[in-house]
């Protein structure tokens, strides 16, 4: 493996280290977004029940795997802190304990999956042809589960190891692959969602198959050995049990907005998949940052490095809001065109018009809050995370029972205010939670203390 870059100096020394690993980030963290993505447009020609349904499974299937992504940030800036101290190898057990847990948890979820996929698609609202389709794709979506857990392990524990470029290289392969496949499957075979579900699991298997490559053959360079270390997977799942509830929290802010938009309507519900997929895909466009701040925060506290801690935060928090500003406004130019690539229907063309223009207005805030999640997930202050989501869920779902109870008589008018609370109002809320945590030292001394034990 690359040695660890030594510690940062300049400015200019800083933005290119962060840059060197947020660029190619940015195309590693899209890949499944873009799966999404190219699922929607291919499905979103065969009509509104199909586009609806995905989204629903889509939904289901976002939620695990975020409720998982602890398998990728707790394991980046522990490997970052390891290796920042010279703890090569260690770094690396770190790595094969998260992958372990990844296969463990992801053949015990798709197991489940199947049996209560029907239960949780009417819990959501799904009834009729929006039931059969959902149904349909998200039963076959299970299959690349433990994949998908596989690909976010690897991935932290190459993160951490600085290097962000080989998760370029392999999600750009798997989403060209993830297209095509997609489009023989649904039009030349027309399998339906089926086929766009089994294409996506097709590439998500062979992009977890590359990484698994990858880290044995550093393990083996190491001399680490592969078999599970039930020890070291307890202090994985332990270490992420915060991050999980942090994590836990999300979501259970974006199921609560979908619900409210299945209760708008068919129309709103397939407008509202398709903003929350756009969202997504920026959304992982400025984590590149967070990212960049998990890897490099997590080494320079391994090393001890406190003033150079203060530098990168600094440094990445105004790459955030100029970030946001930018993707704002690129988000706003695109927003009356994004209908038509997804969809004919013109209804939900003009309800998705109203709710990306509400998105790109909030952009500069998420460019706020995904540097400094970032940030203090790098020095490992899950923690205060995880108890400021619960609190910032506490703030959103009063704004999100108001826009329920509302009586709009126009749905375009009910998914503005919808996206409104959940853009402005809840994206605000952890603004200022992550914001106040920032201005103190308390998450640097958390960072170093982990780094120390």
């Amino acid at each position: 493996m690359k040695p660890a870059a030594p510690s940062l100096g300049s400015g200019r020394t800083t933005a290119r280290q962060i840059s060197a690993l947020a660029v190619p980030a940015f195309g590693a963290l899209i890949a499944e977004p873009l799966f999404l993505l190219a699922d929607s447009a291919i499905v979103g020609h065969l009509g509104v029940p199909q586009l609806a349904g995905v989204g629903l499974a889509a939904t289901i299937l976002q939620t695990v795997v975020g409720l998982m992504v602890f398998l990728a940030y707790s394991t980046t800036p522990a490997v970052a802190r390891l290796l920042g101290a010279g703890r090569h190898a260690q770094a690396l057990a770190v790595g094969r304990d998260g992958l372990w847990l990844a296969a463990i948890l992801g053949i015990a979820l798709a197991g489940c999956g199947v049996f209560a996929s029907e239960a949780l698609l009417r819990a959501m609202g799904a009834s009729g042809q929006v039931l059969v389709y959902a149904q349909e794709y998200l039963i076959v979506s299970l299959a690349g589960l433990p994949a998908m857990l596989l690909v976010l392990a690897a991935t932290g524990v190459l993160r951490g190891l600085q290097d962000t470029k080989t998760p370029l290289l392999v999600a750009t392969a798997g989403f060209g692959v993830n297209v095509v496949l997609n489009f023989v499957l649904v039009y030349g075979l027309h399998m339906s969602v089926g086929g766009a579900a089994l294409g996506t699991v097709i590439a998500q298997w062979g992009m977890a198959v590359v990484y698994l490559i990858i880290v044995v053959k550093a393990a083996r360079h190491q001399h680490v050995p592969l078999r599970p270390d039930w020890r070291g997977i307890q202090k994985v799942s332990s270490v992420g049990s915060w991050l999980m509830l942090r994590t836990v929290s999300l979501r259970l802010a974006i199921l609560a907005t979908i619900i409210v938009a299945t209760a708008q309507g068919q129309n709103n519900l397939a407008a509202h998949q398709l903003a929350m997929t756009i969202f997504t895909f920026f959304a992982f466009a400025l984590d590149a940052l967070a990212i960049a701040a998990q890897a490099l925060i997590g080494k320079e506290l391994g090393a001890a490095n406190v003033a150079q801690v203060r530098i990168l935060t600094r440094t990445m928090t105004r790459w955030g809001l100029c970030f946001g500003v930018l993707t704002g406004l690129a988000l706003a130019a695109f927003s009356g065109k994004a209908g038509w690539i997804f969809t004919s229907d013109q209804q939900v063309h003009t309800v998705l018009t109203v709710a990306l223009l509400v998105m790109a207005v909030g952009q500069p805030l998420a460019g706020y809050v995904f540097v400094l999640d970032g940030v203090l997930i790098g020095a490992g202050d899950g923690r205060y995370l995880a108890l400021a989501g619960m609190a910032n869920l506490i703030f959103y779902l009063p704004l999100l029972l108001w826009v329920h109870a509302s009586d709009f008589t126009d749905m375009t008018v009910a998914l503005f205010w919808l996206w409104a609370a959940f853009s402005i109002g809840y994206m605000g809320a952890r603004a200022l939670t992550l914001g106040v945590r920032a201005r103190t030292d308390k998450w640097m001394q958390v960072g170093v203390s982990a780094s120390r034990r």
